[in-house]
């Protein structure tokens, strides 16, 4: 269900050049809107790997017919779901935080979230993590020594403890960067995918 947008402080972070997509590749909702957000946005919005558990709110039960529906309605592929669901999400999100890096992230994701909702398999292995690097032609050595370095879970710690700082409470979701000066101008988050178009007309409000 779409959600209004959350009105915050002006983020503690140096700049704030863009808007910013989160997600979590264990996330029916994020999958749904990953498959739509690069045709929404009206400029380029960054994915931003993060760890839903981290961001402080509860879980929510998926009501598995619903989701399907709108699967079907989206024109996606026939939903497979992943066993076990939920799964942990940490090693995949590790591998997108290292895609990321290399300037991989999307392509990565996409594959990855389509292993997961469409192909029926949990990322929360090596191999499942592999076939979905194939996919977009990453190495699957390089894609599991990058993914397994300090380097790599300090920035998506950072990157958790940033969207949490945001505003972010779950995912997906689109974060926007209000003009300096606070008041009426302070960061927007637009949880949920049907907050993708909602998203979309305030980033162009607020370049105009």
């Amino acid at each position: 269900m779409a959600q209004d947008p959350i009105r915050i402080r002006q983020s503690a972070a140096p700049e704030a050049p863009g808007p910013a997509f989160y997600f979590d590749l264990g996330s029916p909702e994020a999958y749904l809107a990953a498959e739509r957000v690069l045709q929404v946005m009206p400029v380029a919005t960054p994915w931003v790997p993060v760890l839903e558990r981290d961001l402080g709110a509860p879980a929510v039960a998926v009501d598995r017919d619903a989701f399907t529906a709108r699967a079907a309605a989206a024109g996606l592929q026939p939903v497979r779901w992943p066993d076990p669901f939920p799964f942990d999400s940490e090693q995949a999100m590790l591998a997108a935080t290292y895609a990321r890096a290399i300037g991989r992230v999307v392509p990565f994701s996409l594959a990855a979230f389509r292993q997961a909702f469409a192909g029926g398999r949990a990322l929360s292995s090596d191999d499942a993590i592999v076939i979905a690097g194939s996919g977009c032609e990453m190495h699957p050595k390089a894609l599991l020594t990058g993914s397994g370095t300090r380097g790599t879970r300090a920035a998506l710690e950072r990157e958790t403890a940033l969207a949490a700082d945001r505003g972010v409470t779950s995912v997906p979701a689109v974060w926007l960067p209000g003009a300096a000066g606070g008041g009426d101008d302070d960061d927007l988050v637009f949880h949920g995918a049907d907050g993708l178009e909602r998203a979309a007309a305030a980033c162009e409000v607020l370049a105009s």
